[in-house]
């Protein structure tokens, strides 16, 4: 455990709401990243200027997000898209206002519009496939403070080559990951899908984040907090 930040305790206080949230968002980036600096966050004209280009008033969260740390493309954009104020849009069915892309255009986050109203809105995602008829947005998140918790800690894992690393679950994984990390409480999502669930660890200084079983996303506050979580769980790590 890093000091003088209790990632589990700071992450299970940004469940209960949005100043949690933030609280949990700053905490882990002074201590797993670099400190959230004044300038990280986008300035009140430009979301202004996005939600009179819009038409519609943008969520208090998503307000308050972009305003602390919106910029900071270390937190927010190492593989996924999170668009700047002037790149927000709603989508072509007028049923969303879409904040975020998948790198490969193969999905988009976003609040339906009836939503907006709430300070701080369910998330929700929808596939981009071939089919256009089938696309649909279903439940992600019902919390937009919390998906941006989700965001930050997901992008961390997706950042620095030396401190992250992809494993492939084998069979045994999933039971080593159980038996040396702690579970983390952050609910399992997409929320409302059965026998599907990401979820996530935190051992000695490394976090973990558990696909459905299906692979493994690690990052190490150091190399050798990552290097221990590599003997502790064998496998064919990608960056080993």
């Amino acid at each position: 455990m890093s000091r003088g930040f209790d990632l589990a305790a700071s992450l299970a206080r940004s469940m209960e709401d949005r100043g949690g949230a933030w609280s949990f968002i700053e905490g882990f980036a002074a201590h797993w990243a670099e400190p959230l600096q004044s300038t990280d966050g986008w300035p009140e004209e430009e979301l202004v200027a996005a939600e009179d280009r819009l038409g519609v008033r943008l969520p208090v969260a998503l307000r308050e997000a972009y305003r602390l740390f919106g910029r900071r493309r270390d937190l927010t954009g190492n593989h996924d898209v999170l668009l700047d104020p002037a790149e927000l849009y709603v989508d072509d069915a007028e049923e969303a206002l879409v904040f975020r892309h998948e790198n490969q255009g193969a999905a988009s986050a976003g609040m339906l519009l009836d939503g907006l109203t709430l300070d701080d809105p369910a998330v929700f995602v929808r596939p981009d496939l071939a089919v256009k008829s089938a696309e649909r947005w279903e439940n992600w998140l019902d919390r937009l403070s919390l998906c941006f918790v989700e965001i930050v800690v997901s992008e961390s894992v997706l950042a620095d080559r030396e401190r992250c690393d992809f494993l492939h679950s084998e069979d045994d994984s999933i039971e080593l990951l159980e038996r040396h990390c702690a579970r983390l409480p952050f609910p399992s999502y997409p929320i409302g899908e059965e026998g599907y669930g990401i979820r996530w660890f935190l051992g000695p200084d490394v976090l973990v984040r558990d696909d459905d079983g299906m692979a493994l996303l690690a990052r190490g506050r150091t190399v050798r907090d990552l290097d221990r979580l590599r003997e502790l769980i064998p496998g064919d790590w990608l960056n080993a």
